[in-house]
């Protein structure tokens, strides 16, 4: 059955459909959100000829989480491995597990996956070997076609994978990875006893292993061959998205594509020809990378005749963050640059600034264009294309999304009645129609080493988002009511069911 939320719409002819997700961009990232230092004439022409989200949300502040969310349809309080994993974890949405891609093969679809995967690798039954065939890959969840890194850009190991396998792997040159404390392996660079090799230092962690004259999270020997180039991702992964594209036309079928970008996550290394882009340095230069790439993917859609038969959808997995583990002078050279907007917090944090992302649909479905204020979250994408196909699912089937495929076209003014999100400590947040609560809970109020405000309290928290967007004045003792009702309501979901 469809999920909650089901509206009264017209089927749409079927069509393409491509996410491209962005990794810790934030809300005032963009110039169609208000950015007047970095410029992203491809994402803002998506926005003038699509539908701007002002009030979009994904799941966590932090990255795995919201991926799973994203694919699944599920809060990630759902499934207790869902926080940020190391580079060599086992993969933690389960073969069964009904996901976004596996709804669009049941409708035809070719399924790709190209970027960023970062939801483990292998059923956890033993250690990863990664010089052999790893037997649970996102091809065993929907995808028909996978070329990715396994976790991010700053952890080892730093290889891509296309399929079940690691690409250009010499059988002389075995990768062995180790996420212990101190490396198992004498025969390798590593960040303090080879200063020397480092092109990028560290601001906190990333003092491990040496690739590419970086300091990474982890230990990784062997595999040579393998590494790849960080100024060369980019373009490597968009070769790979054009590809997908070119060859599904060729088979003339519809095609799904989750196109998972790794800008601006640290460490940013921009390809030389954005080197120096813009005045806010590395971090700057490679979202004005990360706009080319949708540029070149809108390019490769209408060379193929097939841009106005593909719905897509342009989304950040959380807020931003300047200082992320690095030295790229991202704070000295922001400026006035407000990555998050009007918002506060940003990565990590329980404040808006943490989960309230950019959201860009473009489609020739689309009933109105322009700026569109439903609140919307992204575990709702699976009922909403399920809609979309005319595919009814099963009660077990993404328990938290809701059919908000008519606000996704700009036919639904008002999107979610509520909405459930939570940061790094899985601290939550609930969003009802203007009201934002933020329950309470332990920790320290500032992270000192990202900057950013943590939104944690022992205090219950209150904010009117028609009156105070940025969550300067907490208004929870002036209405007790309120915060009772919300509480109550969180704890109500926190409780649901779900059958998996």
């Amino acid at each position: 059955m469809f999920r909650q939320g089901k509206q009264a719409v017209k089927k749409s002819a079927q069509q393409n459909v491509v996410i491209i997700y962005a990794d810790d961009l934030g809300f005032g990232d963009l110039g169609c959100y208000g950015s007047r230092k970095i410029d992203t004439p491809n994402l803002d022409r998506l926005c003038a000829e699509g539908l701007k989200f002002t009030n979009a949300y994904s799941t966590s502040a932090v990255c795995t989480p919201a991926r799973f969310s994203i694919l699944t349809g599920r809060y990630p309080f759902r499934n207790d491995q869902a926080h940020i994993l190391p580079g060599d974890a086992g993969c933690i949405i389960k073969r069964e597990l009904d996901t976004v891609p596996k709804l669009f093969q049941r409708a035809g679809y070719h399924t790709g996956i190209v970027g960023k995967w970062h939801l483990g690798l292998g059923d956890g039954s033993k250690p990863i070997d990664w010089n052999q065939e790893i037997n649970l890959t996102p091809i065993d969840l929907g995808f028909e076609e996978s070329f990715i890194f396994p976790a991010t850009a700053d952890r080892v190991p730093c290889v891509f994978l296309e399929g079940r396998s690691v690409v250009n792997l010499d059988s002389k040159d075995p990768i062995e990875v180790s996420y212990e404390a101190e490396s198992p392996f004498e025969d390798i660079p590593t960040y303090y006893k080879n200063p020397e090799l480092l092109r990028v230092r560290s601001s906190h962690g990333h003092d491990k292993s040496i690739v590419n004259g970086i300091g990474r999270i982890g230990y990784m020997r062997g595999g040579s061959k393998a590494v790849w180039k960080d100024e060369e991702l980019a373009e490597t992964f968009l070769n790979r998205a054009k590809q997908f594209i070119s060859d599904s036309c060729r088979a003339e079928k519809p095609f799904f594509l989750y196109y998972a970008l790794h800008q601006p996550h640290v460490p940013r290394v921009p390809s030389a020809r954005f080197e120096g882009a813009t005045g806010l340095g590395p971090r700057g230069d490679v979202i004005a990378e990360l706009d080319w790439c949708v540029g070149e993917v809108m390019a490769a859609l209408e060379k193929e005749g097939i841009l106005d038969n593909t719905m897509i959808i342009f989304s950040s997995d959380n807020g931003p963050v300047l200082d992320d583990g690095y030295l790229d002078r991202a704070y000295e050279l922001n400026g006035t640059h407000r990555a998050a907007g009007p918002l506060r917090g940003g990565k990590y944090s329980k404040f808006d600034g943490g989960t309230r992302i950019p959201f860009i649909v473009y489609s020739s479905a689309l009933t109105h264009r322009g700026v569109s204020e439903a609140l919307i979250s992204q575990v709702d994408l699976y009922a909403s294309f399920a809609h979309m196909l005319g595919i009814e699912t099963g009660e077990d089937s993404a328990v938290d999304s809701q059919d908000r495929y008519a606000a996704l076209i700009g036919e639904d003014p008002a999107g979610r009645s509520e909405l459930m999100t939570e940061d790094l400590t899985c601290g939550k947040m609930l969003r009802c129609g203007s009201w934002v609560y933020l329950s309470p809970s332990e920790g320290a109020p500032y992270m000192p080493f990202t900057r950013i405000e943590t939104g944690l309290s022992k205090d219950p928290q209150l904010y009117n988002m028609d009156y105070d967007i940025g969550q300067q004045n907490n208004i929870a003792w002036d209405y007790a009511d309120q915060v009772e009702k919300m509480e109550k309501r969180l704890q109500e979901i926190l409780t649901s069911e779900s059958t998996r």
